[in-house]
């Protein structure tokens, strides 16, 4: 199917993982199918109304078929991956063929994945760590085994070479006693792992490959802190994390703002470079300002999460009248608001200790695996 540039139907894929929604990601990568824009059938139908307001696609595809969308606009990427932002509006992510195809040709390259090695895919194609898994299986001449559910029994007895997973479903794994060391690769993403989890799994037998990236970079482009091959890293004078390379996205779906300096995509994420390896800090808006002193809440939680108590670990920030906002921990554990202050302050600037201390059996997390930190500080 060729079309001109700016052309080319967008299909809204509101279907589960599986075959049909396989075949036309290899399709739209190929070109001679349609861009694709894959949302989650679980989403309720409001959120999946204004997901289809904001980015338009020309075509709705569900299990019944596919149906045209008045008011639908054509483009020209391959992927587009819907995200939240800040301000809970849908953006739309494009992706080029060009870029998934690298991004996932340098991830297989890095981890030494043989061809016909399966993947499976446990996190919703919907999000970017998904839909790699099913770019992976592509290049590498196989399809996905997919699991629609989370369940740590079933991802260790998948028959998979390779996963993707993200640090809370790791730690369910390890509490549930799975075997973690039936991988040849546990790809680790989405969010900062905490040193002990690594330790712990690692002491299992697993073979872990930490990972930094985004929708943006078509998912994981750092390594265990290396770039992949033909990224490159930089930090701003604003301490932000900067990315170039041919894993770059090509825009935001019908917006024109661009978050690009000369070529280089400017993240929202906090970082130093040393050594040749990054180490992110944590993201720009999730500094938490307390009474005059600026607190970086991932740097906070990276600590807590040493607490020999501590099994999972969020750090937000909550308004309070005293103090503009005060350092909470939302924790999976034993642990006391005594305990893990004294544990910070030894550790950190007083200043930084958690205020507040909430025990909870898991933490929330979002459809892609991810810790649900609205919720969390909104949480009551």
């Amino acid at each position: 199917m060729l079309t001109r540039p700016g052309h080319r139907p967008v299909h809204a894929l509101v279907l589960p993982p599986g075959p049909a929604l396989f075949e036309a990601v290899r399709s739209a990568l190929a070109g001679d199918g349609p861009c694709v824009l894959p949302l989650s059938p679980d989403l309720p139908p409001p959120a999946l109304d204004a997901a289809l307001d904001a980015l338009r696609p020309t075509h709705v595809v569900t299990p019944d078929g596919v149906r045209p969308r008045p008011g639908g606009r054509p483009g020209d990427a391959a992927v587009i991956i819907a995200t939240s932002g800040s301000t809970g509006v849908p953006k739309g992510v494009e992706l080029t063929a060009e870029a998934l195809t690298a991004s996932a040709r340098a991830s297989l390259d890095r981890i030494g994945a043989r061809p016909r090695e399966r993947w499976l895919c446990c996190l919703p194609p919907s999000h970017i760590s998904g839909m790699q898994v099913l770019v992976r299986s592509l290049l590498g001449g196989t399809e996905p085994i997919v699991q629609p559910r989370f369940s740590p029994a079933d991802v260790a007895a998948s028959g998979a070479d390779h996963v993707s997973l993200v640090p809370t479903q790791l730690r369910r794994m390890l509490d549930a006693g799975a075997d973690v060391s039936a991988f040849r690769t546990i790809l680790l993403g989405g969010a900062a792992a905490p040193p002990g989890l690594l330790a712990e799994a690692r002491a299992a037998g697993a073979r872990i490959v930490t990972t930094y990236g985004m929708s943006e970079t078509c998912g994981g482009c750092v390594y265990d802190g290396v770039p992949l091959d033909n990224v490159d890293l930089k930090i701003g004078d604003d301490g932000r994390i900067r990315i170039w390379g041919p894993v770059l996205f090509s825009g935001y779906r019908l917006r024109d703002d661009r978050p690009f300096e000369g070529g280089w995509f400017v993240t929202s994420d906090l970082g130093v470079i040393e050594n040749g390896r990054l180490t992110v800090l944590g993201r720009a808006d999730d500094v938490i300002n307390t009474g005059g002193e600026k607190v970086v809440a991932g740097a906070v939680a990276e600590v807590l999460a040493g607490h020999p108590g501590v099994r999972d670990v969020v750090v937000v920030g909550r308004p309070d009248p005293e103090w503009g906002e005060v350092v909470v921990a939302v924790v999976a554990g034993d642990v006391t608001l005594d305990g893990l202050r004294s544990w910070a302050k030894e550790r950190l600037p007083a200043h930084a200790a958690p205020r507040v201390v909430e025990l909870v059996s898991q933490i929330p997390l979002l459809p892609n695996g991810k810790p649900d930190i609205v919720a969390l500080r909104n949480r009551k």
